[in-house]
């Protein structure tokens, strides 16, 4: 992507840029987000606060992996632009809008606090949402249908450190093409689109926690936690996947009249994916791309 943005000097200068394009905040139904990973070097942090102050909605899902204890457990990363991401969340809560904490399997701890409240931050294992329209959705992180982060918890640890370490890579190959002019491009997002077992992994995992909501009688299913955003129906029951904050930058929202859609902020807001002046262990996140609307 070229523009102004990409020849940032600095994390100040980014937020300038963003400041100086920002508008009168979008108001939404509700907002679900998940996979923010605070607490890592892939984080996009300074996106998402973006994001949230030019959004604004009655209700915001807070749907797992915002903050990744797994690595803060191995060591402490925590900069100023994530704790403005939590400062911001907690001052939408305090000026009235529900937020709800559904925790994932990188912030566990939390599950233990289910029905607890925090402030004015509610921690529930899980949640219901009904659209203006009247869906009921089941509102989970989703890593209960990983069969790998359920059962061989010592392997999803290997492969997250597997995956933080083809991001650090895919890192620095993006340096290179984007100081020869070429547009980013991300390994990450190619392996998941060409790789088969991942493509069937992702196709098994909407269709097995889709079939979940169909048996519990909901309308549909909201889930992160594969990274991966999606909107659409499986065998008449509508799946959302909202998507995350580390490779694609993305959120899934309700408008006023009950529609879904998936929102891809860094490419709304023509935001370089890869900052020209980005810390060195910092990891990049892929280009987003088209998700089809959600079926009537």
């Amino acid at each position: 992507m070229s523009g102004p943005v990409q020849s940032l000097a600095s994390r100040q200068d980014l937020m300038n840029a963003m400041a100086q394009m920002s508008e009168t905040a979008t108001r939404y139904r509700a907002i679900f987000i998940s996979d923010v990973h605070l607490g890592t070097r892939g984080c996009k942090a300074d996106y998402l606060l973006d994001f949230l102050k030019n959004n604004d909605a009655d209700y915001i899902y807070l749907i797992g992996d915002i903050i990744d204890c797994w690595r803060l457990s191995k060591g402490w990363f925590w900069p100023q632009a994530h704790n403005d991401v939590v400062q911001k969340l907690l001052r939408k809560a305090r000026k009235g809008t529900h937020v709800i904490y559904v925790p994932g399997n990188h912030d566990e701890p939390l599950r233990d606090y289910d029905d607890h409240a925090f402030g004015d931050v509610k921690v529930m294992n899980e949640a219901e949402h009904v659209t203006a329209d009247g869906r009921r959705l089941l509102i989970i992180h989703g890593d209960a249908f990983d069969g790998i982060v359920r059962y061989a918890p010592w392997l999803a640890k290997l492969g997250d450190s597997a995956y933080t370490l083809a991001l650090a890579l895919n890192h620095w190959f993006n340096r290179l093409r984007v100081a020869f002019g070429y547009p980013y491009w991300s390994l990450s997002a190619w392996l998941k689109s060409r790789v088969k077992d991942a493509v069937k992994f992702i196709a098994d995992f909407e269709h097995t926690v889709t079939a979940e909501a169909k048996r519990r009688g909901f309308d549909g299913i909201v889930c992160g936690h594969i990274h991966q955003a999606a909107l659409k129906e499986i065998d008449g029951t509508l799946y959302a996947n909202d998507g995350d904050w580390v490779e694609s930058c993305t959120a899934l929202v309700e408008h006023p009249d009950g529609r879904l859609e998936i929102v891809h902020w860094a490419k709304a807001r023509h935001l370089a994916m890869l900052p020209a002046l980005a810390p060195p262990a910092a990891i990049p996140a892929p280009a987003p791309s088209a998700v089809p609307t959600a079926a009537e």
